[in-house]
Protein backbone atom coordinates (compact mmCIF):
# COMPACT_ATOMS: atom_id res chain seq x y z
CA UNK A 1 0.00 0.00 0.00
CA UNK A 2 1.26 3.46 -1.22
CA UNK A 3 0.85 6.08 0.92
CA UNK A 4 -0.06 10.17 0.27
CA UNK A 5 3.29 12.13 -0.16
CA UNK A 6 2.58 13.97 3.00
CA UNK A 7 2.33 11.09 4.87
CA UNK A 8 5.21 9.98 3.69
CA UNK A 9 7.29 13.30 4.39
CA UNK A 10 5.58 13.13 7.80
CA UNK A 11 6.90 9.51 8.51
CA UNK A 12 9.95 10.17 7.13
CA UNK A 13 10.41 13.24 9.78
CA UNK A 14 9.67 10.56 12.22
CA UNK A 15 12.24 8.25 10.53
CA UNK A 16 14.34 11.01 10.86
CA UNK A 17 14.43 11.87 14.27
CA UNK A 18 14.96 8.17 15.43
CA UNK A 19 17.97 7.64 13.02
CA UNK A 20 19.49 10.91 14.93
CA UNK A 21 18.72 9.44 17.92
CA UNK A 22 21.84 6.74 17.71
CA UNK A 23 23.91 9.78 16.75
CA UNK A 24 22.85 12.36 19.58
CA UNK A 25 25.71 12.57 22.91
CA UNK A 26 23.40 12.62 25.63
CA UNK A 27 23.84 15.37 28.65
CA UNK A 28 23.09 19.00 28.73
CA UNK A 29 25.37 22.00 28.91
CA UNK A 30 27.59 22.08 31.95
CA UNK A 31 30.64 21.88 33.81
CA UNK A 32 32.41 18.35 34.03
CA UNK A 33 33.53 16.78 37.07
CA UNK A 34 36.22 14.53 35.65
CA UNK A 35 37.16 11.63 38.04
CA UNK A 36 41.18 12.41 38.31
CA UNK A 37 39.73 15.99 39.40
CA UNK A 38 37.73 14.42 41.63
CA UNK A 39 39.73 11.75 43.75
CA UNK A 40 42.15 15.13 43.90
CA UNK A 41 39.80 16.97 46.32
CA UNK A 42 39.50 13.67 48.07
CA UNK A 43 42.57 13.11 48.65
CA UNK A 44 43.77 17.05 50.05
CA UNK A 45 40.63 17.73 51.98
CA UNK A 46 38.93 14.99 53.31
CA UNK A 47 38.36 15.18 56.62
CA UNK A 48 38.85 10.94 57.13
CA UNK A 49 42.39 11.24 54.60
CA UNK A 50 43.24 13.56 57.11
CA UNK A 51 42.89 11.60 59.83
CA UNK A 52 45.12 8.35 58.20
CA UNK A 53 47.74 11.34 58.01
CA UNK A 54 47.81 11.72 61.76
CA UNK A 55 49.03 7.74 61.99
CA UNK A 56 52.23 9.15 61.25
CA UNK A 57 52.38 12.20 63.63
CA UNK A 58 51.11 10.51 66.68
CA UNK A 59 54.17 7.45 65.74
CA UNK A 60 56.45 10.35 65.73
CA UNK A 61 55.08 11.60 69.34
CA UNK A 62 55.10 7.56 70.35
CA UNK A 63 59.08 7.66 69.09
CA UNK A 64 59.71 11.13 71.28
CA UNK A 65 57.79 9.44 74.44
CA UNK A 66 59.91 6.44 73.92
CA UNK A 67 63.57 8.82 73.81
CA UNK A 68 62.51 10.43 76.76
CA UNK A 69 63.67 7.20 79.01
CA UNK A 70 67.15 8.28 78.05
CA UNK A 71 66.84 12.04 78.94
CA UNK A 72 68.96 13.31 81.96
CA UNK A 73 67.41 13.72 85.05
CA UNK A 74 67.93 16.07 88.29
CA UNK A 75 66.57 15.08 91.19
CA UNK A 76 66.53 16.76 94.41
CA UNK A 77 65.53 15.42 98.38
CA UNK A 78 65.45 17.88 101.05
CA UNK A 79 64.29 16.62 104.40
CA UNK A 80 64.74 18.51 107.60
CA UNK A 81 63.12 18.34 111.05
CA UNK A 82 62.73 20.86 113.46
CA UNK A 83 61.32 20.29 117.07
CA UNK A 84 61.47 22.83 120.57
CA UNK A 85 63.57 24.77 119.02
CA UNK A 86 66.04 22.18 118.09
CA UNK A 87 67.30 21.06 114.64
CA UNK A 88 66.63 17.31 114.69
CA UNK A 89 68.30 17.06 110.87
CA UNK A 90 68.46 18.19 108.20
CA UNK A 91 69.42 16.24 104.78
CA UNK A 92 69.83 17.17 101.31
CA UNK A 93 70.14 14.88 98.29
CA UNK A 94 70.88 16.04 94.63
CA UNK A 95 71.77 14.23 91.77
CA UNK A 96 72.19 14.40 87.84
CA UNK A 97 71.29 11.19 86.15
CA UNK A 98 72.15 10.23 82.72
CA UNK A 99 70.97 6.97 81.31
CA UNK A 100 72.66 5.14 78.86
CA UNK A 101 71.90 3.12 75.70
CA UNK A 102 73.22 -0.23 76.93
CA UNK A 103 71.59 0.18 80.55
CA UNK A 104 74.82 1.94 81.92
CA UNK A 105 73.66 4.76 84.13
CA UNK A 106 76.11 7.64 85.14
CA UNK A 107 75.62 9.95 88.39
CA UNK A 108 76.93 12.55 89.69
CA UNK A 109 75.75 13.79 93.23
CA UNK A 110 75.90 16.09 96.31
CA UNK A 111 74.78 15.05 100.02
CA UNK A 112 75.04 17.61 103.14
CA UNK A 113 73.78 16.38 106.21
CA UNK A 114 73.59 18.32 109.25
CA UNK A 115 71.28 18.13 112.77
CA UNK A 116 71.71 16.94 116.54
CA UNK A 117 69.69 13.56 115.74
CA UNK A 118 71.49 12.97 112.43
CA UNK A 119 72.06 9.17 111.39
CA UNK A 120 75.31 8.43 111.08
CA UNK A 121 75.26 6.77 108.04
CA UNK A 122 74.27 10.17 106.48
CA UNK A 123 77.33 12.47 108.61
CA UNK A 124 78.97 14.22 105.85
CA UNK A 125 81.93 16.94 106.12
CA UNK A 126 80.58 20.37 106.48
CA UNK A 127 81.25 21.46 103.25
CA UNK A 128 79.19 18.35 101.92
CA UNK A 129 79.99 15.42 99.62
CA UNK A 130 80.15 14.89 96.09
CA UNK A 131 80.15 11.88 94.56
CA UNK A 132 80.87 10.91 90.45
CA UNK A 133 80.25 7.10 89.78
CA UNK A 134 78.72 4.41 87.11
CA UNK A 135 75.84 1.56 87.52
CA UNK A 136 76.59 -1.41 84.99
CA UNK A 137 74.10 -4.19 84.77
CA UNK A 138 76.00 -7.06 84.11
CA UNK A 139 73.33 -9.86 83.64
CA UNK A 140 69.66 -8.26 82.76
CA UNK A 141 69.77 -5.02 80.97
CA UNK A 142 72.82 -4.66 79.41
CA UNK A 143 72.06 -5.56 75.84
CA UNK A 144 68.67 -5.14 75.79
CA UNK A 145 66.30 -3.51 78.59
CA UNK A 146 63.05 -1.46 79.22
CA UNK A 147 64.03 1.71 77.44
CA UNK A 148 65.72 -0.13 74.81
CA UNK A 149 62.85 -1.98 73.68
CA UNK A 150 60.46 1.29 74.13
CA UNK A 151 63.01 2.96 71.22
CA UNK A 152 63.26 0.38 69.17
CA UNK A 153 59.11 -0.58 68.95
CA UNK A 154 58.24 2.95 68.48
CA UNK A 155 60.64 3.11 65.01
CA UNK A 156 58.97 0.00 64.14
CA UNK A 157 55.30 1.81 64.78
CA UNK A 158 56.39 4.42 62.57
CA UNK A 159 56.98 2.20 59.65
CA UNK A 160 53.47 0.23 60.79
CA UNK A 161 52.02 3.54 60.51
CA UNK A 162 52.79 4.35 57.21
CA UNK A 163 51.02 1.26 55.71
CA UNK A 164 48.01 1.75 57.91
CA UNK A 165 47.65 5.23 56.85
CA UNK A 166 47.83 3.68 53.42
CA UNK A 167 45.41 1.18 54.30
CA UNK A 168 42.45 4.15 55.52
CA UNK A 169 43.18 5.79 52.80
CA UNK A 170 42.86 3.14 50.44
CA UNK A 171 39.54 2.57 51.70
CA UNK A 172 37.85 6.07 51.95
CA UNK A 173 39.14 6.56 48.52
CA UNK A 174 37.67 3.42 47.07
CA UNK A 175 34.25 4.54 48.84
CA UNK A 176 34.65 7.47 47.04
CA UNK A 177 35.04 6.19 43.66
CA UNK A 178 31.79 4.07 44.49
CA UNK A 179 30.30 7.24 44.94
CA UNK A 180 31.35 8.55 41.66
CA UNK A 181 30.53 5.76 39.99
CA UNK A 182 26.94 5.38 40.73
CA UNK A 183 26.83 8.76 40.26
CA UNK A 184 28.01 8.46 36.25
CA UNK A 185 25.69 5.42 35.90
CA UNK A 186 22.62 6.85 37.51
CA UNK A 187 23.02 10.16 35.45
CA UNK A 188 23.51 8.54 32.12
CA UNK A 189 20.63 6.18 33.10
CA UNK A 190 18.48 9.94 33.69
CA UNK A 191 19.94 11.25 30.13
CA UNK A 192 18.51 8.00 28.33
CA UNK A 193 15.59 7.96 29.87
CA UNK A 194 14.93 11.45 29.05
CA UNK A 195 15.98 10.94 25.56
CA UNK A 196 13.49 8.18 24.97
CA UNK A 197 10.93 10.88 26.52
CA UNK A 198 11.12 12.85 24.30
CA UNK A 199 11.24 10.87 21.25
CA UNK A 200 8.12 9.23 22.64
CA UNK A 201 6.33 12.53 22.90
CA UNK A 202 7.50 13.66 19.35
CA UNK A 203 6.44 10.54 17.94
CA UNK A 204 2.55 10.72 19.56
CA UNK A 205 2.51 14.32 17.55
CA UNK A 206 3.44 12.82 14.78
CA UNK A 207 0.98 9.59 15.26
CA UNK A 208 -1.86 12.28 15.92
CA UNK A 209 -1.26 13.92 12.56
CA UNK A 210 -1.47 10.60 10.78
CA UNK A 211 -4.87 9.49 12.58
CA UNK A 212 -6.48 13.13 11.89
CA UNK A 213 -4.99 12.19 8.04
CA UNK A 214 -6.80 8.51 8.25
CA UNK A 215 -3.39 7.33 7.43
CA UNK A 216 -3.38 5.11 10.76
CA UNK A 217 -5.87 3.76 13.12
CA UNK A 218 -6.73 5.55 16.48
CA UNK A 219 -5.63 2.97 18.61
CA UNK A 220 -1.87 3.93 17.92
CA UNK A 221 -2.33 7.07 19.66
CA UNK A 222 -3.44 5.40 22.88
CA UNK A 223 -0.37 2.89 22.53
CA UNK A 224 2.04 5.31 21.68
CA UNK A 225 0.40 7.42 24.89
CA UNK A 226 1.34 4.28 27.25
CA UNK A 227 4.36 4.65 25.77
CA UNK A 228 4.93 8.17 26.87
CA UNK A 229 3.57 7.43 30.32
CA UNK A 230 5.89 4.83 30.81
CA UNK A 231 9.34 6.66 29.48
CA UNK A 232 8.19 9.12 31.96
CA UNK A 233 7.64 7.37 35.27
CA UNK A 234 11.13 5.57 33.93
CA UNK A 235 12.38 8.94 34.03
CA UNK A 236 11.28 10.24 37.35
CA UNK A 237 12.40 7.29 39.30
CA UNK A 238 16.02 7.63 37.36
CA UNK A 239 16.12 11.40 38.15
CA UNK A 240 15.19 10.37 41.99
CA UNK A 241 18.25 8.25 41.74
CA UNK A 242 20.53 10.85 40.27
CA UNK A 243 19.73 13.26 43.20
CA UNK A 244 20.19 10.45 45.83
CA UNK A 245 23.63 9.39 43.87
CA UNK A 246 24.55 13.18 43.56
CA UNK A 247 24.04 13.92 47.28
CA UNK A 248 26.02 10.48 48.15
CA UNK A 249 28.69 11.81 46.36
CA UNK A 250 28.99 15.28 48.53
CA UNK A 251 29.63 13.55 51.34
CA UNK A 252 33.35 13.09 49.89
CA UNK A 253 33.86 16.51 48.45
CA UNK A 254 35.22 18.92 50.97
CA UNK A 255 37.20 22.15 49.98
CA UNK A 256 39.22 23.79 53.35
CA UNK A 257 37.57 22.11 55.66
CA UNK A 258 34.07 22.90 54.38
CA UNK A 259 31.14 20.42 52.80
CA UNK A 260 30.69 21.22 49.22
CA UNK A 261 27.55 19.95 47.59
CA UNK A 262 27.54 18.89 43.90
CA UNK A 263 25.66 21.27 41.67
CA UNK A 264 22.50 19.70 39.47
CA UNK A 265 24.23 21.13 36.37
CA UNK A 266 27.30 19.28 37.11
CA UNK A 267 28.38 16.68 34.66
CA UNK A 268 30.38 13.56 35.65
CA UNK A 269 33.32 12.77 32.76
CA UNK A 270 31.84 10.86 29.93
CA UNK A 271 35.42 9.19 28.66
CA UNK A 272 35.63 7.83 32.09
CA UNK A 273 36.75 4.28 30.41
CA UNK A 274 39.48 5.83 29.01
CA UNK A 275 40.96 7.62 31.80
CA UNK A 276 40.11 5.52 35.00
CA UNK A 277 43.27 3.63 34.79
CA UNK A 278 45.57 6.53 34.78
CA UNK A 279 43.77 8.17 37.95
CA UNK A 280 43.42 4.62 40.11
CA UNK A 281 47.01 3.82 38.72
CA UNK A 282 45.29 0.58 37.58
CA UNK A 283 47.63 0.28 34.98
CA UNK A 284 50.84 -0.76 36.55
CA UNK A 285 53.01 -3.73 34.45
CA UNK A 286 54.63 -4.96 37.84
CA UNK A 287 54.27 -8.59 38.18
CA UNK A 288 51.92 -9.80 40.46
CA UNK A 289 54.72 -11.27 43.32
CA UNK A 290 55.98 -7.68 43.14
CA UNK A 291 52.86 -5.90 43.60
CA UNK A 292 52.39 -8.36 46.73
CA UNK A 293 55.84 -7.34 48.15
CA UNK A 294 55.19 -4.22 48.00
CA UNK A 295 51.48 -4.28 49.83
CA UNK A 296 50.78 -2.17 52.75
CA UNK A 297 49.03 -5.08 54.68
CA UNK A 298 52.31 -7.68 54.14
CA UNK A 299 54.34 -4.95 55.45
CA UNK A 300 52.33 -4.00 58.42
CA UNK A 301 51.95 -8.13 59.68
CA UNK A 302 56.39 -8.00 58.69
CA UNK A 303 56.69 -4.68 61.08
CA UNK A 304 54.03 -6.41 63.90
CA UNK A 305 56.34 -9.70 63.76
CA UNK A 306 59.77 -7.28 64.26
CA UNK A 307 58.02 -5.65 67.27
CA UNK A 308 56.79 -8.57 68.62
CA UNK A 309 60.24 -10.27 68.02
CA UNK A 310 61.67 -6.97 70.45
CA UNK A 311 59.50 -8.21 73.18
CA UNK A 312 60.76 -12.03 72.78
CA UNK A 313 64.38 -10.31 73.32
CA UNK A 314 62.92 -8.46 76.23
CA UNK A 315 61.36 -11.39 77.35
CA UNK A 316 64.41 -13.70 76.76
CA UNK A 317 66.82 -11.31 78.64
CA UNK A 318 64.97 -11.88 81.70
CA UNK A 319 66.25 -15.35 81.69
CA UNK A 320 69.56 -13.92 82.93
CA UNK A 321 70.06 -13.47 86.47
CA UNK A 322 69.47 -9.59 87.63
CA UNK A 323 73.23 -8.55 88.61
CA UNK A 324 74.16 -4.63 88.54
CA UNK A 325 77.33 -3.36 90.08
CA UNK A 326 77.96 0.32 91.03
CA UNK A 327 80.76 2.39 91.64
CA UNK A 328 81.03 6.39 92.58
CA UNK A 329 83.94 8.50 93.69
CA UNK A 330 83.01 10.34 96.83
CA UNK A 331 85.12 13.25 97.41
CA UNK A 332 84.62 16.59 99.25
CA UNK A 333 83.90 19.75 96.93
CA UNK A 334 87.19 21.30 97.93
CA UNK A 335 89.27 18.69 96.11
CA UNK A 336 90.79 19.27 93.21
CA UNK A 337 93.57 18.09 92.48
CA UNK A 338 93.74 15.82 95.06
CA UNK A 339 92.09 12.72 94.21
CA UNK A 340 91.50 9.98 96.54
CA UNK A 341 90.41 6.63 95.05
CA UNK A 342 90.30 4.75 98.15
CA UNK A 343 87.28 7.14 99.17
CA UNK A 344 84.23 5.09 97.50
CA UNK A 345 81.01 3.73 97.50
CA UNK A 346 80.40 0.18 96.19
CA UNK A 347 77.35 -1.70 95.72
CA UNK A 348 76.41 -4.90 93.91
CA UNK A 349 72.78 -6.44 93.74
CA UNK A 350 72.04 -9.88 92.45
CA UNK A 351 68.56 -11.60 92.30
CA UNK A 352 68.00 -14.56 90.15
CA UNK A 353 64.97 -16.95 90.89
CA UNK A 354 65.56 -20.83 90.75
CA UNK A 355 62.91 -22.24 88.54
CA UNK A 356 62.22 -19.49 85.98
CA UNK A 357 59.19 -20.36 85.35
CA UNK A 358 57.19 -17.04 84.98
CA UNK A 359 60.33 -15.95 82.21
CA UNK A 360 60.54 -19.00 80.58
CA UNK A 361 56.54 -18.85 80.03
CA UNK A 362 56.76 -15.20 79.23
CA UNK A 363 59.47 -16.30 76.65
CA UNK A 364 56.91 -19.08 74.99
CA UNK A 365 53.92 -16.83 74.75
CA UNK A 366 56.28 -14.16 72.78
CA UNK A 367 57.21 -16.77 70.42
CA UNK A 368 53.78 -18.37 69.68
CA UNK A 369 52.79 -14.49 69.01
CA UNK A 370 55.64 -14.08 66.50
CA UNK A 371 54.57 -18.30 65.15
CA UNK A 372 50.50 -16.81 64.91
CA UNK A 373 51.74 -13.68 63.35
CA UNK A 374 53.87 -15.78 60.61
CA UNK A 375 50.61 -17.68 59.70
CA UNK A 376 48.96 -14.68 59.15
CA UNK A 377 51.13 -12.82 57.04
CA UNK A 378 51.90 -16.49 54.72
CA UNK A 379 48.08 -16.52 54.51
CA UNK A 380 47.56 -13.10 53.45
CA UNK A 381 50.32 -13.24 51.09
CA UNK A 382 48.53 -16.16 49.47
CA UNK A 383 45.16 -14.36 49.36
CA UNK A 384 46.17 -11.14 47.87
CA UNK A 385 48.08 -12.69 45.30
CA UNK A 386 44.77 -15.00 44.21
CA UNK A 387 42.79 -11.72 44.69
CA UNK A 388 45.24 -10.05 42.23
CA UNK A 389 44.93 -12.56 39.69
CA UNK A 390 41.13 -13.43 39.77
CA UNK A 391 40.48 -9.42 39.95
CA UNK A 392 42.24 -9.41 36.40
CA UNK A 393 41.07 -12.24 34.96
CA UNK A 394 36.89 -10.08 36.35
CA UNK A 395 38.58 -6.92 34.59
CA UNK A 396 39.31 -9.13 31.16
CA UNK A 397 36.10 -11.08 31.39
CA UNK A 398 33.87 -7.82 31.68
CA UNK A 399 36.10 -5.64 29.08
CA UNK A 400 34.63 -9.00 26.48
CA UNK A 401 31.16 -8.51 28.01
CA UNK A 402 31.10 -4.60 27.11
CA UNK A 403 32.02 -5.36 23.66
CA UNK A 404 29.59 -8.10 23.44
CA UNK A 405 27.04 -5.38 24.81
CA UNK A 406 27.98 -2.87 22.54
CA UNK A 407 27.34 -5.05 19.56
CA UNK A 408 24.11 -5.87 20.53
CA UNK A 409 23.34 -2.47 21.24
CA UNK A 410 24.29 -1.46 17.85
CA UNK A 411 22.00 -4.60 16.71
CA UNK A 412 18.93 -3.60 18.32
CA UNK A 413 19.25 0.80 16.80
CA UNK A 414 19.57 -1.45 13.20
CA UNK A 415 16.37 -3.22 13.78
CA UNK A 416 14.77 -0.20 14.79
CA UNK A 417 15.38 1.62 11.99
CA UNK A 418 14.18 -0.98 9.80
CA UNK A 419 10.89 -1.54 11.66
CA UNK A 420 10.31 2.26 11.15
CA UNK A 421 11.08 2.28 7.69
CA UNK A 422 8.77 -0.53 7.32
CA UNK A 423 6.65 1.50 9.35
CA UNK A 424 7.00 4.43 6.68
CA UNK A 425 5.98 1.69 3.67
CA UNK A 426 3.02 0.37 5.62
CA UNK A 427 4.34 -2.55 6.36
CA UNK A 428 4.58 -2.84 10.28
CA UNK A 429 2.81 -1.45 13.52
CA UNK A 430 3.76 1.22 16.23
CA UNK A 431 3.40 -1.98 18.17
CA UNK A 432 6.55 -3.49 16.77
CA UNK A 433 7.91 -0.22 16.96
CA UNK A 434 7.60 -0.45 20.59
CA UNK A 435 9.10 -3.51 21.36
CA UNK A 436 11.89 -2.89 19.20
CA UNK A 437 12.42 0.32 21.44
CA UNK A 438 11.99 -1.29 24.84
CA UNK A 439 14.51 -3.70 23.43
CA UNK A 440 17.13 -1.34 22.70
CA UNK A 441 16.48 0.46 26.09
CA UNK A 442 16.69 -2.85 27.93
CA UNK A 443 20.19 -3.23 25.75
CA UNK A 444 21.11 0.08 26.92
CA UNK A 445 20.60 -0.34 30.72
CA UNK A 446 22.24 -3.79 30.44
CA UNK A 447 25.09 -1.82 28.90
CA UNK A 448 25.12 1.34 31.33
CA UNK A 449 25.63 -1.80 34.13
CA UNK A 450 28.50 -3.66 32.50
CA UNK A 451 30.16 -0.53 32.28
CA UNK A 452 29.72 0.67 36.10
CA UNK A 453 30.22 -2.57 36.86
CA UNK A 454 33.84 -2.72 34.90
CA UNK A 455 34.43 0.67 37.04
CA UNK A 456 34.00 -1.08 39.99
CA UNK A 457 35.96 -3.82 39.00
CA UNK A 458 38.77 -1.37 38.23
CA UNK A 459 37.90 0.02 41.39
CA UNK A 460 37.99 -3.17 43.44
CA UNK A 461 41.88 -3.91 41.96
CA UNK A 462 42.73 -0.57 43.19
CA UNK A 463 41.54 -1.30 46.92
CA UNK A 464 43.52 -4.66 46.64
CA UNK A 465 46.81 -3.45 45.47
CA UNK A 466 46.28 -0.68 47.84
CA UNK A 467 48.18 2.41 46.11
CA UNK A 468 46.56 5.06 47.16
CA UNK A 469 49.19 7.56 45.88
Amino acid sequence: MKLPIKHILTLAALLLFGTLRAQETPGTPGEVLSFEEYLGYVKKYHPLLKSANLEISKAQAMLMQARGGFDPKIEVDFDEKQFRDREYYSILNSSFKIPTWYGIEIKAAFDNSEGYYLNPQNTVPNAGLTSLGVTVPLGQGLFINQRMADVRTAKLQQQLSVAERRLKAISVLYDAAAAYFNWVKSYREAQMYTDYLRYAETRLVGIKGLINEGAAPAIDSVESGIAVKSRKLSMIDANLKLTKARLELSNYLWINDVPVEVAEGLKPETELSATIDDSLKTNLLATTDSLVTNHPKLQSLETKISMLDVERKLKANMLLPKLNVGYHYISEPSYIDDFRFEDYKFAVNFAFPIFLRKERGAVKLAKLKIQDTQFQLDQERLQLKNKIDAQRTEISSVTEQREVISSLVKDYETMLKSEERLFSYGESSFFLINTRENNLINARLQQISLENRFFFSKADLFKILANPE
